[in-house]
C-alpha cells in the first residue's frame, strides 16, 4: 500500500500545474479581449494587450495559489471536499512555498502592471492594486471576503466590469458605453463558474464555517442565481444592440445558447461531486465561447 501511494504521488511539476488550475485561466483571457474588441478595430497598442493579458493571467494564478493556502489554513479544505484536489491540504506543497508563489506570482503582475500605468496613467494603478488586494482578502485576512458572502460580487466587479472597462481604457483612454456594458455579461458568465464551484462545495464550506453566497441561498436559490447570470448574460447582450450600444454581428453570442440552455437544465438537477466538477468545466468554456463569439460581433 505504501509503495502504491508513492507511485501515485504526482511530480513536483505537475502538482504546480494542479495549484496554479489552467482550467481557470479563460477567466483571465475572456475579459482583456473582450475589453480589447470593444476599444475598437485591431490593436492599436499591441504591448498593452500583451502585457494586460500576462498580468490578468498571473493575478488568476496568483489567487489561486492563495485559495489554496487559506483555504487550508481556515480549515475549509477536507478530505470530505468534493472538487479536485488542493495541494496544500494534500500535502504536495508546503504551505510556505505556496505562499512564496503567491508573493511571487502577484509580485511579478504589480511589476508588468508599472509598465501599464507608465502607457495609460492612474485609473490602471488603481485598479490593478485592488485586484490584488481583493485576491488576497477572498479567502485570507481577518475578514475573508469569500467566507462572509462577498465572494460573487468581487469577481463580478474585477473579472467582469474593471478587467473589461481596463482592457479597453488601456487602448482608448476613455471609458465608453459599450465597454461598461459588454462588461456586464462576462461578468455575469465568470461569475457563474464560481456559482457551480460554490454550489458544489456547499456542504462542505458550511461544515467549515465558510458562509459562501451558496451558503446564504441553499441549493434552490443557488441554482436559481446560476440561471439567472447565465440566461441574464443574453439578455443584456442583446440588450445592448436593441439599444443602439453595439452594432456588427449582435447575433453571433447567440450561437453558444444552446450550451447555456443545457448547463442551466444540468444545475438545476445536478447534485453530485462529479457531475457537479463537470458542469464547473463546461460553465467555464462557456464563458470563454461567449467572450470569443462577443468580441467578434463587435470586430464584425
Amino acid at each position: 500500500m505504501a509503495e502504491r501511494a508513492i507511485v501515485n504521488q504526482p511530480s513536483c511539476l505537475t502538482a504546480w500545474v494542479m495549484a496554479a488550475r489552467p482550467a481557470t485561466l479563460p477567466a483571465a483571457v475572456v475579459p482583456v479581449v473582450v475589453g480589447t474588441a470593444v476599444a475598437g478595430y485591431g490593436v492599436p497598442r499591441p504591448l498593452s494587450f500583451l502585457a494586460a493579458l500576462v498580468a490578468a493571467l498571473l493575478i488568476q494564478i496568483g489567487a489561486n495559489f492563495a485559495n489554496d493556502l487559506f483555504d487550508f489554513q481556515k480549515g475549509a479544505d477536507t478530505v470530505d471536499r468534493l472538487g479536485p484536489r488542493r495541494v496544500t491540504q494534500g500535502g504536495l506543497i508546503s504551505p510556505r512555498q505556496v505562499a512564496w508563489a503567491t508573493a511571487l506570482t502577484l509580485g511579478l503582475a504589480a511589476l508588468i502592471g508599472v509598465y501599464l500605468v507608465v502607457v495609460s496613467g492612474w485609473p490602471i494603478a488603481v485598479i490593478g492594486l485592488l485586484s490584488i488586494v481583493c485576491c488576497l482578502a477572498y479567502t485570507g485576512g481577518p475578514w475573508p471576503l469569500g467566507y462572509h458572502g462577498l465572494g460573487d460580487v468581487c469577481v463580478f466587479a474585477f473579472f467582469g466590469v474593471a478587467a473589461v472597462v481596463g482592457s479597453a481604457y488601456l487602448q482608448t483612454g476613455t471609458v465608453t458605453a459599450l465597454a461598461m456594458g459588454a462588461s456586464v455579461p462576462v461578468g455575469m458568465l465568470v461569475t457563474a463558474i464560481l456559482v457551480v464551484n460554490n454550489l458544489r462545495d456547499l456542504d462542505t464550506d458550511r461544515r467549515a464555517g465558510k458562509r459562501t453566497l451558496a451558503v446564504r441561498l441553499g441549493r434552490t436559490g443557488t441554482r436559481l442565481e446560476y440561471a439567472a447570470l447565465v440566461l441574464g448574460a443574453y439578455c443584456v447582450q442583446l440588450g445592448l444592440w436593441v439599444s443602439g450600444v453595439s452594432h456588427g454581428w449582435f447575433w453571433l453570442p447567440e450561437l453558444s445558447l444552446p450550451l447555456a440552455a443545457w448547463l442551466v437544465l444540468l444545475i438545476a438537477r445536478a447534485s453530485d461531486g462529479p457531475t457537479l466538477n463537470a458542469a464547473l468545466k463546461r460553465t467555464g468554456q462557456l464563458h470563454l465561447l461567449f467572450g470569443l463569439l462577443f468580441a467578434a460581433s463587435v470586430l464584425g
